[in-house]
């Protein structure tokens, strides 16, 4: 089941790079497309997790990383690197099961392959009223030991109600 997802993923990311001239727009199309899946799949995640509001971005890093990652992408990343101010870390991991079976040409050396991991967190986080930033640091695929994506809390987005609805 992981290996047909996988296979199925290099296919879609095979199909953008042929599409779009550039590496800078497949990263922009799949952003936007792990985005849209974001924002639908946390639905599903708060369904079948019976996970709570939490109550800092800490909480928020360790449901991510040992819920969110676990039950969808069968591996759970280590949270490490926060920042003084609590409001930025890193998520660790040691084993990306999107780059399975997969090696960058030499002329898509700024294609971040598993761009779509951000989207989805940021879209996910949006419907929870959380405005974060997240991007790819380190990526296996481009020779680094690990894989790591940087998460920072923005601010919390306030439900704004038309006037006159409570």
């Amino acid at each position: 089941n992981s290996e047909l997802f996988t296979l199925t993923y290099g296919a879609l990311v095979t199909q953008l790079c042929k599409d779009y001239e550039n590496d800078e727009d497949v990263n922009k199309q799949l952003d936007k497309m792990g985005y849209n899946i974001g924002v639908r799949l946390i639905e599903d995640f708060l369904a079948r997790s019976n996970v709570g509001r939490c109550h800092d971005f800490r909480e928020t890093a360790d449901v991510i990383a040992k819920i969110a990652f676990k039950m969808y992408l069968g591996i759970t990343p280590s949270i490490t690197n926060w920042s003084p101010g609590g409001d930025e870390f890193s998520l660790i991991l040691e084993n990306n099961p999107l780059v399975d079976f997969v090696e960058l040409p030499d002329n898509h050396s700024s294609l971040i392959y598993s761009n779509l991991l951000c989207g989805v967190l940021r879209g996910a986080l949006e419907m929870v009223q959380m405005a974060v930033d997240v991007k790819f640091i380190q990526d296996t695929l481009k020779g680094d030991s690990v894989t790591e994506i940087r998460m920072k809390f923005i601010r919390r987005i306030e439900d704004n109600l038309p006037a006159g609805e409570e």
